[in-house]
């Protein structure tokens, strides 16, 4: 599934019309990635938890010419499931 049919299973399964649908999902997003931005999570319950990792800075060797290359820290988004999402879809 896409963005685009998210939309559309929303409109469908809630009454709402196709745009406000598509506000409402864009809306969603925006929040979560402003919630990441700032460094904090996103819990809903049953569903899952939306979190920032950090990833420290290392060595790796680029495959091609074997020169060592320094990969820069950096960060993470996750998605950790909860209970409920995984019971809904092991059944």
């Amino acid at each position: 599934m896409n963005k685009n049919e998210l939309i559309d299973g929303l409109a469908d399964k809630c009454g709402f019309s196709k745009a406000d649908s598509g506000r409402a999902v864009d809306c969603i997003l925006d929040c979560i990635t402003g919630e990441l931005k700032k460094g904090g999570e996103v819990r809903l319950i049953g569903f899952g938890t939306f979190s920032v990792s950090k990833r420290a800075a290392r060595q790796a060797r680029n495959p091609q010419t074997g020169a060592t290359i320094q990969v820069p820290a950096s960060k993470q988004a996750k998605f950790k499931a909860g209970k409920a999402l995984k019971d809904a879809v092991n059944r």
